[in-house]
């Protein structure tokens, strides 16, 4: 067995077992890295990738058994490492190497994580696809590489499926990971407000947060609960009560939803991965009821959630991109930028006001429910520009499920489903309770082991 078709948590136990050196592994890696460049996945290699991997052998021949000593994984680039070039997928920003690291990425350091480098990423996060102007190549999925891996995690989803990172760092805004989890047949974990700390960045309504892009769910949880230790100072940190990789002790009463909420019809496919899971979770002796979609995209939320986006993706541009190079920003980026300056401050505060009824409502009607059900995306993933013209309108189509649950700031994760007749995958979108993010991890291992997906893998991974 060639060592990537290892789980993450195979992996670990080989390295403890000293089967294998994180230096044989590490080069396992980024020799697959650089024969698959044509998928996207990563932005920059981390040069000093097989000098981390010798002191992580160094460290356990010493002894040490932290909890990733020695394991290799790709790191989002909008998150910053200490010198290792970020450029957060932007032109403009593309000779940037910080000094410091991220508060998790110093976490997953910590924990002895080897960094293979940086996994594409859309500019600053602001879309649902992975294309920049800094890669030659957008992130795609490995089962069909004429289409996206959606984003804005789209190169850690790729990393991932195609066997270049047994894990992979990601974060998620409005589905940024659990998009990509769906087009690459894998797990995708958007964890509860507060349980992964965005330090340093900070805000009162953060919608944004990392979390774990994984083949099982047992290395999904692995990865998050390194990443789940507060900084000091969060304002919404708090401590799981209990360990991230349980086992589920209750049968859950369950909700059900398949409309999109807007003026568009449910995909097929995305109505058969939520119609098979529903079947499964029945099987297993919970109760699973179908509701009424709770809100709906009116005018005034569509609106609200293109106020914040270009506000978030604003704020941030204004800081770190140069003065005078804003010309290297990508069109949609310095459309959003274009939005953000005539935004006055009632604007904003408006948009957050409609948006928290928004996600207030959703909490109303599912509060006698422990999860919650619906695909993960609007149908398969879609062809190397297909979101032109109305971007806005368009990524909200495809990926219209997601957005509620971060501003809820409730966990989600996507489930693969099943791959269609073409060959493309499809995933399911579970959400729970606030804070209860080791029950839905629970329940994903549950429908894991009752095998509510193949493992299936693409035609990359067995090169």
């Amino acid at each position: 067995m060639k060592p990537h078709e290892l789980t993450a948590a195979q992996q670990l136990e080989a390295l403890n077992d000293n089967e294998i050196s994180s230096r044989e592994l590490t080069e396992h890696y980024l020799d697959r890295i650089e024969r698959h460049k044509e998928l996207g996945a990563f932005v920059t290699v981390n040069e000093n990738a097989l000098e981390e991997a010798a002191k992580a052998d160094r460290r356990r021949a010493s002894g040490d058994r932290a909890a990733l000593l020695g394991l290799p994984l790709g790191v989002k680039d909008l998150a910053a490492t200490a010198g290792i070039r970020t450029t957060f997928g932007s032109a403009a920003l593309k000779d940037f190497v910080p000094l410091e690291d991220s508060w998790t990425v110093r976490l997953l350091r910590q924990a002895g994580a080897v960094v293979l480098g940086k996994t594409n990423t859309s500019e600053f996060g602001a879309t649902c696809y992975t294309e920049n102007d800094v890669t030659e190549k957008p992130a795609v999925t490995p089962y069909a590489p004429t289409r996206y891996s959606s984003g804005s995690s789209g190169g850690a989803a790729t990393a991932v499926a195609a066997g270049l990172s047994p894990v992979a760092h990601a974060s998620d805004g409005a589905g940024s990971i659990r998009t990509p989890a769906a087009t690459c047949h894998l797990v995708g974990m958007k964890p509860s407000r507060g349980l992964v700390s965005p330090a340093p960045a900070t805000s009162f309504l953060s919608a944004s947060i990392e979390g774990p892009i994984a083949r099982t769910v047992a290395d999904a949880a692995l990865l998050l609960d390194v990443m789940a230790s507060p900084a000091p100072g969060d304002l919404y940190g708090w401590h799981p009560a209990r360990p991230l990789h349980g086992t589920l002790d209750r049968k859950l009463t369950i909700a059900l939803w398949t409309d999109t909420g807007l003026d568009q019809a449910v995909d097929p496919e995305a109505e058969l991965a939520v119609r098979r899971t529903a079947d499964v979770l029945a099987e297993l002796g919970h109760e699973v009821r179908e509701i009424p979609l709770p809100a709906r995209y009116d005018e005034s939320v569509s609106r609200a959630i293109l106020t914040w986006f270009a506000y978030q993706v604003g704020a941030v541009a204004r800081m770190t991109v140069p003065a005078g190079s804003t010309h290297l920003l990508r069109p949609y980026t310095r459309h959003l930028l274009d939005i953000n300056d005539t935004l006055s401050a009632n604007d904003i505060v408006s948009s957050q006001a409609v948006l928290a009824r928004y996600a207030s409502t959703f909490l109303s009607k599912v509060h006698d429910y422990d999860v919650v059900l619906t695909p993960t995306t609007n149908g398969a993933p879609v062809p190397i520009g297909h979101f032109v013209g109305d971007e806005a309108d368009l990524m909200l189509k495809w990926s219209c499920h997601t957005p509620w649950a971060n501003l809820a700031g409730v966990p989600a994760i996507s489930l693969p489903s099943h791959v269609d007749d073409d060959g493309l995958p499809h995933g399911v979108h579970l959400v729970g309770r606030h804070r209860h993010d080791a029950e839905l991890l629970a329940l994903a291992a549950q429908l894991e082991s009752a095998q509510l997906w193949k493992e299936l893998h693409p035609p990359s991974w067995h090169e």
